[in-house]
C-alpha cells in the first residue's frame, strides 16, 4: 500500500510541470511589448565594401520568418530599433597543400556590434554586444570571397536574433 501510494504521489508530481521552476514552458522566447522593428542599415569599419547589405537583407529576412516582429520601414511607427557596425571583416587560411604550400581552405570572419533599444521603455535591450559569426570557402570549388561573406552574414544575423531572445 506505501508503494502505491509514493507512485501516485510522485506520478501526481510529475504531472505539474515545470514551469513554475523556471523549466519548461510554452512562453514565446522573444519580449511580448514588441510587436514592430525598426532595422538600420549597419555601418561598416572594414575595408570589404557591401557586408553591410548583405547583414542588413539577411538580418531582416532572419527577423520576419523566426520572431513574432514585423519590420518596418518608419522609424516612428517602431517599438523597437536594431542597429549596430561591422567592426572588422578577416580571412584566414584553415588548411595548405602539404607540397605546394598553397592555400586549399580559408574562413572570413564577420565582427560586429549590435545594439537593440525598446522604444516604448527607453530601455537598452542589447548594449554594444560584440558578435561574430564565420564561413569558409574553397576556391578550387569556384567559390570565392563574396561567397564566404554571404554565407558569414547569414550566419551571423542567425546569432543576433538569437541575442533577441530573452535571458531566462
Amino acid at each position: 500500500m506505501l508503494v502505491c501510494s509514493c507512485i501516485l504521489v510522485l506520478c501526481t508530481l510529475g504531472l505539474c510541470g515545470c514551469a513554475e521552476l523556471n523549466g519548461y514552458s510554452n512562453q514565446s522566447l522573444f519580449p511580448q511589448d514588441i510587436d514592430t522593428v525598426y532595422l538600420e542599415m549597419f555601418d561598416n569599419q572594414s575595408f570589404r565594401r557591401g557586408a553591410e547589405y548583405e547583414l542588413s537583407d539577411a538580418l531582416s529576412k532572419r527577423i520576419e520568418v523566426e520572431t513574432p516582429y514585423k519590420i518596418v520601414s518608419n522609424r516612428d511607427r517602431a517599438d523597437a530599433i536594431l542597429s549596430g557596425q561591422i567592426v572588422s571583416i578577416g580571412e584566414s587560411a584553415l588548411s595548405t597543400e602539404r607540397e605546394t604550400g598553397l592555400v586549399l581552405e580559408k574562413e572570413v570572419e564577420l565582427t560586429a556590434l549590435v545594439n537593440w533599444k525598446n522604444l516604448k521603455t527607453g530601455e537598452l535591450l542589447i548594449d554594444n554586444h560584440t558578435i561574430s559569426a564565420t564561413a569558409s570557402y574553397s576556391e578550387y570549388q569556384q567559390q570565392d570571397i563574396k561567397y564566404a561573406s554571404t554565407l558569414a552574414a547569414n550566419n551571423l544575423a542567425r546569432k543576433i536574433v538569437e541575442l533577441m531572445e530573452v535571458k531566462w
